[in-house]
């Protein structure tokens, strides 16, 4: 049950090659927050997690109240905070309140760290079927009103109003029902539409948890929330974003974050993550947007690919003479149908590899012809940390150490040996459509077009023409910016 926040263009996310590295525990995570160059998330029981990078994850995040399934944004120069301080038949009943609270840092060691006493702005008794609990938040970027959902699979989902100066309810405001059969919702808007987004299944049963996120739409906020069929919400409908997968089951509490336009992630918690010893853990996923739905991308795991451009479909290559691959010519015409058929083997790298240049060679774009020199390896360097949600990635050249690396001048070129050099570190991020961008750590030796951390956060690689590829400002209304990575 999280909410849209806009971070700042340094933040990134490239689909994690496995979870996020480090101690990244976690039940019911808010949307990641930023404070002050670091990440944050909170959780049930009080506690959360804290990220300097986006990769490495360990706890130290600090909410008083305990409860449950809290969310956090920022307003103005404070930040807001909601939580459930019971309901969820904690303790056996399903009387639950939940509690809004500011504070002016998320960072537990500022002096200026000082959460308010918190207020209550609902409550259910327990014998209804409602129950305080899991709730979000959403200020409407079209009307500057803040709205919260809350509720379990106790009755409904509930949706009311809240003061953004304040975090107050709105006085007079009544709560409206918007859905059943989900818990853990969230509200976002996009493009137009409202967005409900709902944890439905079991949660709380590690392995054996059913939890998935589904999702409908409304024109406005108060609903009614309709899937891909037509299928309220409130008489149980939702389309289906994230399901289990990838050894990780059961995700749960939808967050979203725009790192830049086209470019969004989603986060979550997963019940059980078998890499991590059945955990719950804390997951980041591209987002994905198709035909107006939001859906989870895949985590990306390098390997090996032909690097194509959207603009025309050509392959990322080295610029090296082609060397023609043997074949004995037969025609087509009078064939003896009766010979047995041989099969023909790619081009072999040793075939290649001594007619190519020793020191570095610059690329281009051409005719993907599974050549050698247009096969790409792209492995994650775990080691050199990462971004929110993904690793630094190497790319080399299929079977050699020979790295792509990006120039002081804004172009690129291929270095015989990945050194780790920043130039040499990618970050790799799936944009809405399902394509990628592509952008180097660093420019060197240009202070001038990095970030006051040194990232670059803007020059990514980029098809100046069909065959010319090169480093320029990213722009997602061109397929310029726009890779895909093939396996064929």
């Amino acid at each position: 049950m999280k909410r849209f926040h806009t971070l700042l263009a340094a933040l990134a996310i490239a689909a994690a090659v496995n979870a996020q590295i480090g101690q990244p525990y976690i039940h019911d995570p808010s949307t990641i927050a930023e404070c002050d160059g670091k990440y944050y998330t909170f959780g049930t029981g009080g506690g959360g997690l804290i990220s300097d990078d986006g990769w490495s994850w360990h706890s130290g995040a600090d909410r008083p109240g305990g409860g449950a399934a809290p969310d956090v944004m920022k307003l103005g120069d404070r930040y807001l905070c909601i939580y459930g301080a019971t309901g969820g038949g904690l303790g056996g009943g399903h009387n639950g309140r939940i509690l809004t609270m500011w504070n002016n840092t998320l960072d537990p060691k500022s002096p200026d760290f000082r959460w308010t006493t918190a207020v209550e702005v609902c409550s259910s008794d327990g014998m209804e079927d409602q129950d305080a609990i899991d709730p979000c938040l959403l200020l409407d970027p079209t009307t500057g009103r803040l709205w919260a959902t809350y509720g379990t699979y106790f009755g409904t989902i509930r949706i009311i109003e809240l003061d953004p100066a304040t975090g107050y309810r709105v006085k007079g405001n009544v709560e409206k029902d918007i859905a059943i059969d989900c818990e853990a919702t969230d509200l976002i808007f996009r493009d137009g539409w409202y967005y409900l987004l709902g944890t439905h299944g079991t949660c709380c049963d590690g392995v054996n948890s059913t939890y998935n996120i589904v999702v409908g739409r409304s024109r406005s906020v108060e609903g009614p929330y309709l899937d891909n069929v037509g299928r309220d919400m409130f008489h149980g409908g939702g389309r289906m974003v994230i399901a289990a997968g990838d050894r990780l089951y059961g995700p749960g509490h939808f967050g979203r974050t725009v790192i830049d336009e086209g470019v969004e992630i989603m986060s979550c918690h997963y019940e059980a993550d078998l890499d991590q010893g059945g955990r719950s853990v804390l997951g980041l996923r591209p987002l994905l947007w198709r035909n107006g739905w939001p859906e989870a991308g895949d985590r990306f795991h390098g390997g090996t690919f032909a690097i194509e451009s959207e603009r025309r479909g050509y392959s990322l290559e080295l610029i090296v003479d082609f060397v023609r691959q043997q074949q004995e010519r037969r025609g087509w015409w009078g064939a003896n149908t009766d010979e047995p058929v041989k099969a023909l083997p790619n081009q072999q790298l040793s075939e290649v590899v001594d007619t190519w240049p020793e020191g570095d060679i610059p690329v281009r774009c051409g005719d993907y012809m599974m050549r050698p020199h247009q096969r790409w390896t792209v492995t994650p360097v775990s080691e050199k940390g990462g971004y929110l949600g993904g690793p630094w990635f190497r790319i080399t050249i299929e079977g050699t150490d020979r790295a792509l690396t990006a120039t002081s001048d804004l172009e690129l070129t291929t270095v015989p040996t990945f050194t780790g050099d920043d130039a040499q570190l990618w970050r790799i991020e799936q944009l809405v459509d399902g394509t990628f961008r592509l952008l180097p750590k660093t420019i060197p030796g240009r202070p001038d077009l990095n970030n006051a951390d040194g990232l670059n956060v803007r020059y990514c690689l980029y098809s100046a023409a069909d065959s010319t590829p090169t480093l320029a400002a990213y722009d997602f209304s061109s397929d310029n910016s726009k890779w895909r990575f093939r396996n064929h």
